[in-house]
């Protein structure tokens, strides 16, 4: 009896693990949601100008974009940095930014208040932007997104040093047309971050957070069990409700390397064809499935047919995350 019992309860154990797993495929929740994201980098950038304060910041020439590196010769990290050093400025202060790549020098007179010397403008710390939640595993929290990398203004990967994850919502669709890639008009919902950043690589940004959605496990399809044909993807283009959309896959290219165009889609839903003409800004990181597997994700658009776009491999993802 002790026999058969322990191979009995021997065949449950390896049941529940089969489940679990699917016989050794690792198991993930696909996502689809937009979320909003913060990249800390070290850098600070003027977004806009202060409406009665922004006059003499004009005049001197800065404009909106510039990346404020150093006042008075003291390297800024922070709107914080940019305080400390106009408290201690007597008179004009020379301002060096970076505008396009190219080292610009201007001068100009901090407009005094009743809270310090300030330069009249609105200050941003890092990069935000929006994104799609690709894949997420409930137990760890642990999350990746976007399936490319965020980039500074000049093309180059944020070296971030710190990230924060923001609940999301989609506000309007702008449609995408040959020439001109479209766009989820989204926007930041609650006051709260809701996880943090630990990567921002080539292959998408990584970490932890409190994300809701469908709890449906699939399973991790690796490369060669991508094929091309009928697939579907998931993306929130109004709201916070994520659907699912079908395409096609093109072309395979199994070769390609770890980057964003491991294959060309097309997208056929005729829902998000007349929502959105196809793919748009926004949609970076929204989840590829075919045949039961998660195989994906949605990284770039074709500039000149917004139906069609490019997906990375799930498991470069994967392997970026680490």
């Amino acid at each position: 009896m002790k026999k058969i019992g322990s191979r009995l309860m021997l065949t449950v154990f390896c049941l529940i693990l089969c489940a679990q797993t699917v016989c050794g495929a690792q198991l993930v929740v696909p996502g689809g949601q937009v979320i909003g994201i913060q990249l800390q980098d070290n850098t600070v950038t003027v977004a806009a100008f202060d409406e009665e304060l922004g006059t003499a910041a004009k005049n001197c020439g800065l404009q909106v974009g510039d990346r404020i590196v150093t006042i008075n010769g003291k390297t800024v990290h922070s709107a914080q940095d940019i305080r400390d050093v106009l408290s201690r400025t007597d008179g004009d202060a020379e301002i060096s930014v970076l505008r396009s790549g190219k080292a610009i020098k201007l001068h100009m007179t901090p407009v005094i208040t009743s809270e310090g010397p300030r330069l009249g403008v609105y200050l941003k710390q890092g990069i935000t932007g929006v994104g799609t939640v690709t894949w997420y595993e409930p137990g760890s929290g642990t999350f990746g997104a976007l399936g490319h990398g965020v980039n500074d203004p000049d093309g180059k990967l944020v070296d971030m040093t710190q990230g924060e994850v923001f609940n999301a919502t989609v506000l309007t669709v702008k449609t995408g047309k040959s020439g001109a890639p479209g766009q989820l008009m989204s926007a930041v919902t609650g006051s709260g971050i809701i996880g943090t950043l630990s990567k921002n690589t080539v292959q998408g940004v990584f970490g932890t957070a409190e994300l809701s959605g469908k709890e449906e496990m699939l399973p991790i399809g690796q490369k060669e069990d991508v094929h091309t044909g009928a697939a579907t993807i998931r993306s929130t283009v109004a709201g916070n409700q994520v659907q699912e959309y079908s395409v096609e896959v093109l072309k395979v290219y199994p070769n390609s390397g770890p980057s964003g165009r491991n294959m060309l889609l097309k997208v056929t839903d005729p829902d998000l064809l007349s929502t959105t003409g196809g793919i748009v800004q926004g949609m970076s990181g929204s989840p590829l499935l075919q045949d039961g597997r998660i195989v994906g994700a949605v990284t770039h658009v074709l500039v000149n047919d917004p139906t069609m776009g490019y997906a990375i491999f799930i498991e470069n993802m994967l392997e970026a995350a680490g």
